[in-house]
């Protein structure tokens, strides 16, 4: 199986950093993870918004490099979402408690409509 490399682009919407996510997030993501995380706080936005509607794969190690990011938003009293993940790491998001801490949108729409 041919694995697609992690590829993130951040831009911006008021006072919401969005980071764009497109590949696989496991071990080999961590530099574009990071990269990417440091460019959307580099502005200072309130929250910082992950897309993951063109994520394919999330294994233990994409988990917790994305539990890092908390920690780091966390730390710098950022709020962390996500939207666009499948119905499959939406349960994966519940079962890590992920969506604990981390509020989980099903689109991008209502994810600005309701962190706004």
């Amino acid at each position: 199986m041919q694995t697609k490399t992690l590829e993130a682009g951040v831009r911006h919407y008021g006072n919401t950093a969005i980071i764009d996510l497109n590949g696989e997030i496991d071990g080999f993501g961590e530099e574009v993870l990071n990269t990417a995380y440091d460019e959307a706080e580099s502005q200072n936005p309130e929250s910082i918004l992950l897309n993951f509607s063109h994520v394919d794969y999330i294994n233990s190690t994409g988990i917790a490099l994305i539990v890092s990011l908390l920690s780091r938003a966390r730390k710098s009293q950022k709020k962390l979402y996500s939207f666009g993940l499948s119905d499959h790491y939406v349960e994966i998001f519940q079962i890590t408690r992920l969506a604990d801490f981390m509020g989980i949108f099903p689109d991008e729409k209502s994810a600005l409509v309701a962190i706004s």
